[in-house]
C-alpha cells in the first residue's frame, strides 16, 4: 500500500443478541488521509466517546496501530468494562490474525494506521462471546476491505429484501 492507494474500508457483524459485535475498519496509510483521521480521532476525545490505541497486553500496541472508536458511549461500569476489557482483546487479536493470515502484509505493519469503529452493546452480558465475537468480526471486516467484498452482485440480489438484527423489510 502506498499513499495513492486508497483505504481500504470493511465491514463486519458476527454473533447474535446483546453479545455480537459490529465493526467497521479504515486501513490505510498514516502519511495519508487515514493517518489524519487516525491523528485527529485520537486528539480529539468528545463525551463518552475516547479514542484510544488497541492493545494485546499492557504496553504492547497491536500493528498496525489500531485506533478504538466506541458507536457508544459507556453506559456503566459494566459496559465500560466490555468495551475496555474483551471488546479491545478481540480487536487487537482480530488484527494480529489479519496480520498472520497475510490479509494485511507484515511489510504495511509500520507504516499503516488502522481505524476500528466498535458497537458494544450496553446490555452485553458474556465477556468471552464479546471477545470472540469482535476478534471475529475484525479480522472479518479486513478481510473484506482488503478484497472488495461484499460485490455489487451481492448488494444487488439482497436489495429486495434488506434486513439487520432490528428491522426485516417486508417482502
Amino acid at each position: 500500500m502506498s499513499e495513492a492507494t486508497a483505504p481500504q474500508i470493511g465491514e463486519s457483524f458476527v454473533g447474535e443478541g446483546v453479545n455480537a459485535a459490529h465493526i467497521n475498519t479504515v486501513l490505510g496509510d498514516r502519511g495519508g488521509p487515514t493517518g489524519v483521521a487516525w491523528a485527529t480521532a485520537l486528539a480529539s476525545p468528545s463525551a463518552g466517546h475516547v479514542p484510544f490505541v488497541a492493545i494485546l497486553q499492557p504496553s504492547l500496541p497491536v500493528k498496525p496501530m489500531t485506533l478504538f472508536v466506541t458507536k457508544s458511549a459507556p453506559v456503566g461500569d459494566v459496559h465500560g468494562n466490555m468495551i475496555w476489557g474483551p471488546a479491545q482483546a478481540g480487536v487487537a487479536a482480530g488484527v494480529a490474525d489479519a496480520v498472520a493470515d497475510g490479509v494485511i502484509p507484515e511489510s504495511f505493519t509500520e507504516t499503516a494506521a488502522l481505524i476500528a469503529a466498535v458497537w458494544v452493546n450496553p446490555g452485553a452480558d458474556d465477556a468471552d462471546a464479546v471477545y470472540r465475537n469482535n476478534r471475529l468480526a475484525t479480522a472479518t471486516a479486513l478481510r473484506n476491505g482488503a478484497t472488495g467484498e461484499p460485490t455489487l452482485d451481492r448488494i444487488l440480489e439482497a436489495r429486495h429484501r434488506p434486513a439487520n438484527p432490528f428491522y426485516t423489510a417486508p417482502e
